[in-house]
């Protein structure tokens, strides 16, 4: 077998570089590997489904600009609602020093196009008369482009590009001459190889090492819970993130919740217990000290599910290896991989295509400062 291009992993990321190369005419061949078609496990199927222009770094809050409006334009496109709910992320700072951040985080957000309100305690309590506010310094609440989508909707619109699917999983890659010549399938078929496409999501690195290369990607875990609330606050309510860490969102008549552990250790790949206590230890206290209305909640649906984590700096690693150039990166997202999916898809579409980037400029992304060791840090994760 051969294909002009090979693309590890069918989730999201995968699809999404698939379906952009279509949508630009490429008329090459294009092999997507996938080794679980029901995504079940795939960091595409067990997110919370949101996207968010509260970045620190100007370059994410254009790249989720540009997928909030992709996300919009999906039904014109494919005839797909994907039930963008723009209720906005709402963000709590209790500290100067936190009010000091969101105030820096807004000047870049609205010199980069995002539509962000900076409320003090007064505004934030008219507002969400639900809330405690006695300790809030200063919050920040997306206005417009913000909010949470239907995440297997995006992946369905995605996955209707003409392209071979393999049910398979990559176990090896043969360099040859400073390229990927072949990419070898535990089914024991090679498919020799023109670009080969890393968008492996948690499995990034062990993909990676196949052709001698290291990027510093760790497998993390993080549980959400889906839970009933006695008496629900009133109104479009967004997703909050607390200053605890714990975030929490509207999900039909339920509310889905989790938190970043204090101990947030890389995790096997098989890895997919909930850690339960978080709930009873930290998310349940945080939540009802926050608000009345989150002090009586019954936990109705759990799961765990894994992503990339860039030990770096926490942002995604996107194009080529300086050295094994048709070798391609889309990883290491840090839990954003959903919502940048149509703006790195595009991008990396457009390498491909045209030797270089034309929609946005990724090269910051690039894997150069993993070799230098420069961090483009990204300080808003949740």
């Amino acid at each position: 077998m051969k294909a002009d291009v090979v693309i590890c992993g069918g989730a999201i990321i995968g699809s999404a570089v698939a379906w952009f190369l279509r949508d630009l005419e490429f008329d090459g061949t294009i092999t997507v590997v996938e080794r679980d078609p029901t995504f079940a496990q795939a960091s595409t199927a067990l997110s919370a489904s949101g996207i968010r222009q509260q970045f620190s770094d100007p370059l994410n809050v254009a790249i989720s600009r540009f997928g909030v409006d992709f996300i919009r334009g999906a039904q014109d496109r494919w005839g797909l609602d994907l039930n963008l709910r723009e209720n906005g992320y709402l963000y709590l700072a209790n500290t100067d020093a936190g009010a000091d951040v969101l105030r820096a985080n807004h000047t870049v957000q609205v010199a980069a196009g995002a539509d962000i309100a900076l409320l003090d305690a007064v505004a934030l309590a008219a507002r969400f008369p639900h809330l405690e506010v006695d300790d809030i310094t200063l919050a920040a609440l997306g206005r417009t482009g913000e909010g949470w989508f239907d995440n297997m909707g995006l992946l369905q619109g995605f996955r209707r590009a003409e392209v071979t699917r393999l049910t398979d999983t990559v176990t090896g890659l043969r360099v040859a001459r400073g390229k990927v010549a072949a990419v070898q399938l535990a089914s024991g078929d090679e498919i020799a190889c023109g670009v080969f496409v890393n968008a492996a999501g948690p499995a990034a690195a062990e993909v990676a090492r196949m052709a001698g290369l290291d990027i510093p990607v760790e497998r993390r875990k993080r549980t959400n819970f889906l839970f009933d609330c006695a008496k629900p606050p009133d109104g479009a309510l967004p997703l909050m993130i607390d200053p605890s860490g714990v975030w929490v969102r509207p999900e039909g008549g339920q509310f889905l919740t989790g938190c970043t552990p204090p101990a947030d250790p890389a995790v096997a790949p098989d890895d997919f217990d909930p850690r339960h206590q978080e709930f009873e230890e930290i998310i349940w206290p945080a939540l009802a000290a926050r608000s009345k209305n989150f002090e009586a909640v019954k936990v109705t649906r759990f799961w765990a599910g894994q992503y990339a984590y860039n030990t770096l700096d926490r942002n995604a690693v996107v194009g080529p290896h300086p050295e094994v150039a048709n070798f391609l990166f889309a990883n290491g997202f840090s839990g954003h991989g959903l919502q940048q999916a149509p703006a790195v898809g595009r991008a990396l579409a457009e390498w491909i295509v045209t030797g270089g980037y034309r929609s946005l400029d990724l090269a910051p992304l690039g894997y150069e400062r993993i070799v230098n060791g420069q961090p483009l840090t990204e300080r808003c994760v949740i």
